[in-house]
């Protein structure tokens, strides 16, 4: 056994801890390859940082990576957002599930492993970071109760789409409020009979001071939440009937607003499906 991996310490390191399987914590990343460099983003991401970057790491036990083809940008609302700008950027968005309880554990993984990956050349610059938030996992709301796939299974599942919706708070004494309508009223009434199997909710946390600098420090930490919606259809099919208002009961709620909402597809691993269609 090589002394310089240190391999006892896995021993010591795997009798200690939490190891359930909640999605205590997510990282929700929203990115935007750089005109021209499409292929060779969805390469690399998919190649090389999906597993060496996410997946390989201590406690990241699910993820999914999903993409806005520019029929599904041009359905994004509000067009003054305060999380894209324009409100079509970001075509593509991973999202990764976080044992509960591992949060600090997996914080200290991923800044080292990516100051690595960075230092020896496995980090692709040509992209740009619209939203990218380690999140807290604050509630999930089933359409259908106990039947089904729970959000355990939900980065596995082969959902047909995703709507991604970030909603803020008036004031941040108000998101408690804003938590508790959403889990309690508006999506049990929004869920019922949609295409929608189940929304997760989570609140963004801070990234740490000793992050990379190509990403920026979350915003609306103590205002917002993030809101995933998976679908049994394709998100073109059903917008107009079931998502193409979700800003409207926030608004009308007097406890915040929408400041994105946005449909993604899934993408095909191993392939460069999409990457034609993203301008």
């Amino acid at each position: 056994m090589s002394d310089d991996t240190r391999s006892e310490l896995y021993a010591e390191l795997a009798a200690v801890g939490p190891y359930g399987t909640r999605p205590g914590h997510a990282l929700i990343t929203m990115v935007e390859p750089r005109p021209g460099h499409e292929y060779a983003y969805n390469r690399w991401y998919e190649d090389d940082h999906y597993y060496a970057g996410a997946m390989a790491m201590p406690w990241m036990y699910a993820g999914r990576r999903w993409v806005a083809t520019r029929d599904l940008q041009l359905l994004r609302y509000p067009e003054k957002s305060a999380v894209a700008q324009p409100v079509t950027t970001g075509c593509y968005l991973s999202t990764y599930w976080i044992t509960a309880g591992r949060y600090d554990d997996h914080m200290r993984w991923t800044v080292a492993i990516n100051k690595r990956l960075n230092r020896d050349g496995r980090v692709y610059h040509d992209r740009t970071h619209v939203l990218t938030a380690f999140q807290d996992h604050e509630a999930t709301v089933y359409r259908d109760g106990a039947a089904g796939p729970r959000d355990v299974h939900a980065l596995d599942h082969p959902y047909a789409g995703l709507v991604l919706q970030v909603v803020e708070a008036c004031t941040p004494e108000q998101r408690p409020q804003l938590l508790e309508w959403l889990r309690s009223r508006h999506l049990p009434k929004r869920l019922a009979g949609s295409p929608a199997a189940m929304v997760t909710v989570f609140r963004p946390t801070p990234l740490p001071g000793d992050r990379m600098t190509y990403v920026k420090q979350v915003e609306g930490v103590d205002t917002r939440l993030t809101l995933l919606w998976f679908l049994q259809a394709d998100p073109r099919e059903c917008w107009e009937a079931y998502f193409a208002d979700l800003d409207t009961a926030v608004t009308e709620s007097g406890l915040g607003r929408a400041e994105l909402v946005a449909p993604f597809i899934p993408t095909v691993p191993g392939t460069d499906r999409y990457v034609d269609q993203l301008r």
